[in-house]
């Protein structure tokens, strides 16, 4: 009986041990794979702040047990060099593979887009789309843009012999991105030559022959396809060999949440100009009223969030210079009056200033120029306004001071010689008179001396 008990009792163990060690492996492997996915982060646009901040933190969130890869899906003209680098290095530092797509059919990874593919581990574009032009451009924010045709000649021009442009500041500019941009080519073996071609020469090149000149590794039509040919492949991530084994994941899109949406919405010149705007105006409004607070509570709140946004912008310092030094000379005709000289000179000082305020050669950083006409003609019309009311204003009979006494009528209270007391708005006062007056007849102030009116009788009509 013990024997058959302890023989039932080892049967019992053993199965619980194989049940046990049937289900350790399944659990894990259906956890993982209903985990497993593939990330795709949209950069549709000018890359700046807002999508530096969206890519940085979506990578930093990221877990490599969760998510298998992920696809930043690029269509950009170029962006700002801080926010270029901010993304590289995250891309750099990221345990999850990073694949740069270049699409749909149409899209282009222009200027700072050529960078941050050459960093992630796969590098992919669609039919039809194109990929270089990486040429920085030196503005007010340091921003890495494309330049122009004319300035593209214009550098030409000026290049010597060895092909280095002539200006010292832009060769070190230059020189500086080439040996960042081969410095990504060497990580994950790409053509570093055609990546200095592109800087120095903003060369650019359709997709299909950047494959071949092993610029890009894959030509994909959509997402799934990209997902199926770099299934297998060994690439370096966060500075490691890794084998991706990408066809099974789920393609999960993250777009950019109210947070990205906010910081790109006050990031638009446009919109931070308009905020500059409010800022000074209210604050002036509340200078000159004071105790209104609502003036001087918008444009304290719109001021602050405009120098933020302004701080993270490229913008020409002189130009924002002459913006608020226009609308000085327009407050200061509006309270001076020099017929006009003054509030012309500052509309001009404004637009040029506004115009000036943002480089027009940055894609996605440049102000409207309807926003800047709109703004002179209410900055105009507000000038108008001010004017018109100070000029009413000094038509109309002075009610407060000692002027106000001038041509008032009164009543002679008391008098004696040639003084007296007199009653005037209800109140007492000395007087003075060259012809003597009798207690009650009306007089007229003419004149006052100190504390004591000078005024004369007036003749019954």
């Amino acid at each position: 009986m013990m024997r058959l008990r302890a023989a039932l009792t080892l049967v019992a163990s053993a199965m619980a041990m194989a049940v046990a060690l049937l289900a350790l492996p399944t659990t894990p492997s259906m956890a993982a794979g209903s985990a497993e996915r593939a990330l795709v982060l949209d950069i549709d646009g000018a890359i700046g702040p807002p999508i530096a901040d969206y890519i940085a933190r979506e990578l930093r969130a990221a877990k490599p047990d969760a998510v298998g890869l992920v696809i930043l899906r690029m269509n950009t003209p170029g962006g700002l060099d801080a926010s270029m680098r901010e993304i590289v290095r995250t891309i750099l530092a990221s345990p999850v593979p990073v694949a740069t797509y270049v699409a749909p059919s149409g899209a282009r990874a222009a200027s700072a887009g050529t960078y941050i593919a050459y960093a992630s581990a796969i590098a992919a574009m669609a039919p039809g789309t194109n990929i270089g032009a990486a040429t920085p451009v030196q503005l007010g924010g340091n921003p890495l843009l494309p330049s122009d045709q004319k300035e593209q000649k214009k550098q030409q021009e000026q290049q010597g012999k060895s092909g280095e442009p002539a200006d010292t500041e832009t060769r070190k500019i230059v020189n500086d991105a080439v040996a960042y941009i081969r410095s990504l080519a060497a990580l994950n073996g790409r053509n570093a030559d055609w990546a200095e071609e592109a800087v120095r020469s903003a060369a650019s090149l359709p997709a299909v022959e950047a494959l071949a000149l092993h610029v890009i590794d894959v030509i994909a039509a959509d997402d799934t396809d990209l997902l199926r040919q770099i299934d297998g492949r060994t690439v370096t991530v966060a500075g490691k060999p890794q084998r991706l084994a990408t066809a099974g994941l789920e393609v999960v899109s993250e777009p950019p949440g109210w947070r990205t949406e906010v910081l790109a919405l006050l990031t638009d010149p446009n919109v931070a100009f308009i905020l500059m705007l409010i800022g000074v105006y209210g604050l002036i409004l509340e200078f000159f009223n004071p105790g209104a607070v609502v003036p001087g509570l918008v444009g304290a709140i719109s001021l602050l969030v405009a120098l933020y946004a302004l701080a993270l912008l490229p913008i020409n310092y002189a130009g924002a210079a002459l913006v608020l030094f226009g609308i000085a000379l327009m407050v200061a005709e509006a309270h001076i009056g020099a017929f006009g000289a003054l509030g012309v000179g500052g509309i001009a000082a404004f637009v040029i200033g506004a115009l000036l305020m943002f480089p027009s050669r940055a894609p996605g950083f440049a102000l409207s120029l309807g926003v800047v006409i709109g703004a002179a003609i209410g900055s105009a019309a507000l000038l108008l306004v001010v004017l018109g009311v100070a000029l009413r204003s000094r038509k109309r009979p002075v009610v407060t001071g000692s002027e106000a006494l001038i041509g008032a009528e009164g009543e002679a209270i008391s008098w004696q010689g040639g003084e007296g007391r007199v009653r005037l708005k209800g109140e007492i006062w000395l007087a003075r008179c060259n012809a003597p007056l009798a207690a009650g007849s009306r007089v007229k102030v003419v004149g006052r001396d100190g504390l004591v009116l000078r005024v004369e009788a007036i003749r019954p009509g």
